[in-house]
């Protein structure tokens, strides 16, 4: 069994609360410092928002998302182990009605996936290169909402991740190996929308 691990909710309702989970090759939690900055520049969006957190991981975005007052996030992993302690992690908060935990890689997701999002949290092991893929899936079947927001990590030694013209660099920022970066989706020049190969 792997090393035990926590991570701490940052703000909102669930402020302090310290959720434990197995750490395991390439699960990775947003730190804290970089959920406060980025949860800061959410704050005047995340009311009611409906959020997709891709490569869920420990669950700590989404999580965090569902603290501060989003409606719903559903959780995408590849790892049963890793979607078993969100589920648990969602239970222990008593909020299994707004959240969903899905076994799956992100983009066979995207492929099924029907609801519009207010939110996206891309945060992929690093070695996996795969932020322009989920991007352009993300594009090409019209996901998220009007206004939406989609967060991405990188390595902070990796290139800009390549997007549509209608994504928008809203705040970006390095912190130390990390690059974190929103784009706020510009729907006036969907129509003109040029997705990356």
């Amino acid at each position: 069994m792997g090393r035990q691990s926590n991570v701490r909710i940052i703000g909102g309702r669930w402020r302090g609360r310290k959720l434990v989970f197995t750490a395991a090759e390439g699960l990775r939690p947003t730190g804290d410092r970089i959920r406060e900055t980025l949860f800061n520049w959410l704050a005047p969006h995340i009311e009611g928002a409906r959020c997709l957190d891709l490569f869920a991981g420990s669950g700590a975005l989404g999580l965090e998302a569902l603290s501060r007052g989003a409606s719903y996030c559903d959780f995408v992993d590849s790892s049963r182990a890793a979607l078993q302690q969100v589920r648990q992690h969602l239970q222990t908060l008593d909020t299994l009605d707004k959240g969903s935990c899905h076994l799956s890689s992100a983009l066979e997701f995207l492929q099924t996936a029907t609801a519009p999002y207010d939110i996206v949290f891309i945060d992929p092991p690093f070695k996996l290169q795969l932020v322009s893929q989920v991007v352009a899936a993300l594009s090409q079947r019209q996901l998220l909402g009007e206004n939406a927001l989609v967060y991405v990590e990188t390595a902070s030694s990796d290139p800009m991740p390549a997007v549509p013209e209608d994504w928008k660099l809203h705040r970006d920022k390095v912190s130390g190996a990390v690059s974190y970066r929103l784009f706020v989706i510009n729907q006036a020049s969907r129509s003109t929308m040029a997705v990356p190969q």
